[in-house]
């Protein structure tokens, strides 16, 4: 059956000139990076503080107890730094080298597709990025991330002593209007392909776009280890690894 559902996708790719790739903490699991919840899920309790981790890493606490929140905006940034894209990134890259018309939608903010080589005009970061670092008062960019975490937090503007911050988005931020204004005018565009990998869907925002693929007349498809919120309504399910499957599907399908 996995042989099947492996060769669907392999034709399914082949076939399609417009692709949207729609990327989760899953697909970096495999660099070392935690994924936030599901198997292996760094964060499915609380906070050493007692907090949910939604509520640590929020847009109001970091106003209200910067250093709280950037206790764990740290530890995220140096797992980030710590790491490298894997095989499955640079498989991305490579469809997207191969295919013009393929997009990259991703949760992470790890910044590993640019890395991997995704091209930035196709890539959507629809939760921002860990970096460059900017402050909050002046507006002033400070890029040395790698720098900070190892310092008293939070870090501070060298300009005026405001406090930075990356451009992410935190729990209970507004998603970026660009992003959004640009998923949804390649959506208007169409795809004939959606691929959700690493992902558990649970946002509506990530699982919609893939639905409306298949709702146009497109084909959908999963690649997990797990079962997800969209597992029973793919076309095609892939269950597994993104680093294994995406090497044997770029390896077969764009040869062929």
């Amino acid at each position: 059956m996995e042989d099947e559902q492996l060769h669907a996708l392999m034709r399914a790719v082949l076939r399609a000139d417009r692709i949207l790739i729609v990327t989760g903490a899953g697909l970096s699991a495999d660099s070392g990076l935690p994924t936030y919840r599901g198997l292996g899920g760094l964060y499915n309790g609380l906070t050493a503080e007692g907090l949910p981790i939604e509520t640590a890493l929020s847009g109001p606490m970091l106003r209200r107890d910067p250093a709280l929140c950037w206790k764990y905006l740290a530890e995220l940034g140096r797992a980030c730094l710590g790491a490298e894209p894997n095989a499955a990134h640079r498989a991305i890259a490579e469809l997207q080298r191969r295919k013009p018309g393929c997009w990259v939608l991703t949760q992470n903010i790890d910044g590993f597709h640019r890395r991997a080589g995704s091209p930035p005009e196709r890539l959507i970061e629809i939760h921002g990025t860990l970096e460059p670092l900017f402050c909050q008062s002046c507006g002033q960019v400070d890029a040395g991330l790698d720098v900070h975490v190892q310092r008293p937090l939070p870090p501070r503007c060298a300009q005026c002593g405001g406090v930075l911050r990356p451009p992410v988005v935190l729990f209970e931020e507004m998603l970026p209007e660009t992003a959004l204004e640009t998923l949804y005018g390649e959506l208007r565009e169409g795809f004939e392909l959606g691929i959700s990998i690493g992902t558990t869907a649970s946002f509506p925002y990530i699982a919609e776009p893939l639905l409306l693929i298949q709702r146009a007349g497109g084909l959908i498809a999963e690649i997990n280890p797990g079962t997800t919120a969209l597992s029973e309504r793919v076309d095609i399910k892939m269950k597994g690894r993104a680093l294994d499957i995406m090497s044997q599907l770029l390896g077969h399908s764009l040869s062929e």
